[in-house]
């Protein structure tokens, strides 16, 4: 029997059922988007999403900044999965940008508009299903109502259907719930997570809210991917149950919460179906024991 995604149940996005195991769309450009360096094979990366719908993924995640010398994300999901499926949903995220040499820049409240319809040009969709505005480092201890609040236009005006917030502090997820209806929170959160992001992940369980966290399997490699030497603990839990170790971050991030959903990212079919098959990977109390003491 083949693995799909819905083996680890589902989570609603506002008004959107997606299976828990989802896609990041990252990698299909190259290891290194945010570089200079070489990118992927268009045809592959085509393959790879065509392969992740059919395993039952509904959930991808992307960006109009994911973008390598030769190819784009967004442009390649499109070719990929237009016509898109009815219960696909897609979420993106703005306020950073790249310009075409690849250097960074960050939109001002009234400059989001045109980063929305720029994902919406690349991904040939009349609406975003769900847009997460993501907290540049500057922004870390700021506010960030100004940009929530155009984004709360945007929803309004029917561009946005859902709207959630990525890279936050829960006192700038408390301040974007005041404006708007917010469906999930994008942080970075895996094996050896500091504290302070468990306790915002329990916080938006309590309120209903998806937890979506990135680096889930990469931990400190973040964009570079996970690379270098696992940790030992990890590799043990691995053995003993004949897997993986990313396969073992995966089943470890999924038992956090129901709320908790996973995004894993790749370019290679062979990782992608590991990755969905980690939804059906138990951990027993020992193991999460084990992995909790990772610090």
């Amino acid at each position: 029997m083949i693995n799909t995604a819905a083996s680890a149940g589902t989570w609603k996005l506002g008004d959107l059922t997606v299976n828990r195991i989802g896609f990041g769309a990252l990698r299909l450009t190259g290891r290194a988007a945010f570089t200079s360096g070489a990118g992927a094979d268009r045809e592959r990366s085509i393959s790879v999403l065509r392969r992740a719908v059919e395993l039952g993924v509904d959930h991808i995640d992307t960006a109009a900044y994911y973008f390598s010398p030769r190819l784009s994300a967004n442009e390649l999901i499109n070719r990929a999965l237009a016509p898109y499926p009815d219960d696909l949903v897609i979420a993106t995220k703005v306020w950073p940008a790249r310009n075409p040499s690849g250097e960074w820049w960050w939109a001002t409240p009234s400059q989001l508009r045109g980063q929305v319809e720029e994902n919406l040009r690349q991904l040939g969709r009349d609406h975003l299903d769900v847009v997460n505005l993501r907290v540049p480092p500057s922004a870390k201890a700021g506010s960030i109502a100004d940009h929530f609040g155009a984004l709360a236009e945007l929803r309004d005006a029917g561009l946005i259907r859902h709207l959630g917030v990525s890279n936050v502090t829960p006192a700038q997820l408390a301040e974007a719930q005041a404006i708007a209806p917010v469906v999930c929170v994008q942080n970075p959160f895996g094996v050896g997570s500091a504290s302070g992001q468990r306790e915002l992940l329990r916080s938006c369980g309590e309120q209903g809210i998806a937890f979506v966290p990135f680096f889930a399997i990469a931990g400190a490699g973040r964009e570079a991917g996970a690379g270098g030497g696992e940790h030992e603990t990890v590799l043990a839990v691995a053995r003993a149950h004949g897997a993986t170790p990313a396969q073992v971050r995966l089943a470890w991030t999924l038992r956090q919460g129901p709320h908790v959903l996973a995004i894993p990212g790749t370019g290679d079919p062979g990782h992608l179906a590991e990755n969905v098959a980690a939804g059906t990977l138990t951990l027993s109390d020992a193991d999460l024991d084990r992995l909790r003491s990772i610090g």
